[in-house]
């Protein structure tokens, strides 16, 4: 049986959330924003739904350099020795790779949860139950969970885990990690009933996954070994600087989590959504008797339907005859488009795009 003396909690924050934009920018993403009005950004929401099975001092911050002061401000409770600063993005398996081989170092029995710091979960209960089960179930035997989420739409902007039976509620072998499917693969997948939204939620003890990294991505291991003797001197910083780009740059996912024949599965109706994309946003929001959705801001709407503003740093905005569209107000930048069109964001950003067409 874990406990929480005994268990660590490593937040992924490096992302730049484009699709959010103008709300969510490389300056500012949307890990860091109060993106559904509620007071709390979405790092601090995650920290505080992991707080019934982890002591705030065993909580770790994986991050890019820029973000690393934006971190310690958000998150004063967590020692800014928690606060491990990418020098380079280099996806998820050398970041969680960089912070299990730390951890390891101080603590060599650490259960440790892997989360993303950007999602949402609303059902906090039910998601602390699930990962004190997974916790349990990891913390013997060498074995990988992922946390899956119960699908209730045939999604095909998630990657999905095919589980030998149901995993609701209880910890059941994985058969395979799917891509993002097309509509007619989703909605067989909806149908089978042992198919779960892939959340990026991972739980395993330091040596576990430790192990698994060498059998299954030994570059990233080889570089993590060579980094381990300066981890936690003065020497740490530079050593990284220096060995970190070497990593392969490369998913959890591609380096052990589907190589791995010891990965298992539990899932929820847990309330979740990665928030990524101002549809998924929308669909979190209370609406008005038109559809509107309205975050911060003097917004006053006349004959707008089914929209979604975000005008927290704005004054008054006044927006008349708009119908599915988004409406976005952010230091300095403005975005109004289509829902429909919400895919093009990228393209359509300032960050990417010169000037307009």
């Amino acid at each position: 049986m874990n406990s929480r003396a005994d268990t660590h909690v490593v937040i992924m924050a490096g992302g730049i959330g484009s699709r959010l934009w103008p709300l969510s920018t490389p300056e500012t993403p949307k890990q860091f924003i109060d993106v559904l009005g509620t007071g709390k950004s979405l790092i601090q929401m995650t920290v505080d739904r992991f707080l019934p099975v982890c002591d705030i001092r065993n909580f770790w911050v994986v991050t890019s350099v820029r973000y690393v002061d934006m971190v310690a401000e958000q998150l004063p409770d967590i020692p800014r020795e928690n606060i491990l600063a990418e020098p380079q993005a280099r996806n998820t398996a050398p970041c969680i790779a960089y912070a299990c081989w730390k951890i390891a170092g101080r603590h060599p029995g650490a259960n440790i949860v892997v989360t993303p710091a950007d999602a949402l979960v609303r059902k906090t209960g039910d998601f602390a139950y699930v990962v004190e089960k997974a916790l349990d179930f990891a913390s013997v035997g060498g074995r990988i969970v992922t946390v899956g989420i119960n699908p209730d739409r045939p999604e095909t902007g998630y990657g999905y885990i095919c589980s030998e039976g149901s995993a609701a509620g209880r910890v059941t072998k994985v058969r395979a990690f799917k891509e993002k499917p097309d509509l007619a693969t989703a909605v067989s997948y909806l149908k089978s009933g042992n198919y779960y939204w892939n959340a990026g939620i991972f739980v395993w003890t330091a040596d576990t996954i430790i192990s698994q990294m060498r059998m299954h991505s030994p570059g990233i291991a080889e570089i993590m070994d060579r980094l381990s003797p300066y981890l936690g001197t003065s020497g740490e910083d530079e050593a990284l600087g220096r060995l970190f780009p070497l990593c392969d740059k490369i998913s959890i996912d591609y380096a052990v989590m589907e190589k791995s024949d010891d990965i298992y599965v539990i899932s929820g109706d847990l309330g979740w959504s990665d928030l990524g994309s101002w549809g998924a946003v929308m669909s979190h929001l209370e609406k008005d008797s038109d559809g509107n959705a309205v975050v911060g801001g003097d917004v006053r709407l006349f004959g707008c339907r089914d929209c979604i503003v975000h005008a927290q740093e704005c004054g008054t905005v006044v927006l008349e005859g708009l119908e599915k569209c988004i409406v976005s107000f952010k230091g300095g930048r403005m975005l109004v488009c289509r829902l429909s069109e919400e895919q093009r964001i990228k393209e359509f950003s300032a960050e990417n795009h010169g000037g307009a067409r």
